[in-house]
């Protein structure tokens, strides 16, 4: 059985938060038409009330490792359908832990709301140390800024993609911290940091890929008891590309995608 927290603190397996999905980023929608039209059906199953369907918390854009140089019209296309549904799209902001400069990044975070009109942005690899704080603070304060007087839904969000437990001041700087990101052969034996006790689970992201379909309502069962509340599962790893290239897991829809969203509803069994 993993050891769930290395705190006291118990969180409650069912019931607390109802989990919800955040996809971390399909392939250009040339590449993975299916994956960006499933989005769309997925919200309008919710929206109807079929079956028992979990929210979608938001979808990362990733044109090119970022908005690109220019507006791509099969992402306008994709982008534009799902804002029209209600659905919120974040632009992938990539920090490098902390190596790309100030400029580059507000830069980028630019063009993907004046070409894309995003709701937000999702900064992958973001450092977590201590020492990082401050300058990832002057990002955040200033993407807000930049945010403000857009249309972004609910005024924009800020997911952090640390992939691990950072310093815990980093939960004062976003809406969402990513503090797992990897495979779930290390995801099962996982803990969750102390701190996070203190927070609710809308603060926070579990993305895990390799994990069997047998292993399925574990996956779920931890991600609950470490107080997660968005989840992204796939059987998918990151070697299922042609010819064994290494690739992102994140790309396509898992094998199990509509027992994932059918399992994901009023709880889960204990």
């Amino acid at each position: 059985m993993p050891h769930l927290t290395t705190s006291g603190a118990v969180r409650p397996a069912i019931g607390a938060d109802r989990l919800g999905i955040g996809v971390p980023g399909y392939a250009h929608p040339l590449l993975a038409p299916v994956e960006w039209a499933e989005l769309l059906r997925f919200s309008r199953l919710y929206a109807a009330g079929a079956g028992h369907s979990a929210p979608l918390h938001w979808t990362v854009l990733n044109v090119a490792e970022g908005p690109g140089a220019r507006p791509d019209p099969h992402c306008l296309e994709a982008v534009g359908r799902l804002r029209n549904a209600g659905l919120r799209v974040l632009g992938h902001l990539d920090m490098t832990y902390g190596a790309r400069e100030f400029g580059e990044l507000i830069s980028d975070a630019r063009n993907f709301l004046d070409w894309y009109r995003v709701d937000g942005f999702y900064l992958d690899r973001c450092p977590g140390e201590r020492e990082e704080l401050p300058a990832t603070r002057r990002l955040t304060e200033t993407l807000r800024t930049v945010l403000h007087g857009t249309d972004a839904l609910d005024g924009g969000r800020l997911v952090l993609g640390h992939g691990t437990h950072p310093f815990a001041g980093f939960a004062e700087t976003a809406d969402q911290l990513v503090t797992f990101s990897g495979p779930w052969t290390d995801y099962r034996w996982s803990q969750a940091a102390p701190w996070t006790a203190s927070y609710p689970a809308s603060r926070f992201c579990h993305l895990v890929h390799g994990v069997p379909r047998t292993h399925l309502e574990e996956a779920l069962r931890i991600a609950r008891w470490q107080g997660a509340g968005t989840i992204w599962f796939t059987d998918r790893t990151d070697r299922d590309r042609a010819g064994d290239q290494v690739g992102s897991p994140w790309e396509g829809l898992p094998g199990y995608w509509d027992e994932i969203v059918s399992r994901i509803g009023p709880g889960v069994s204990e």
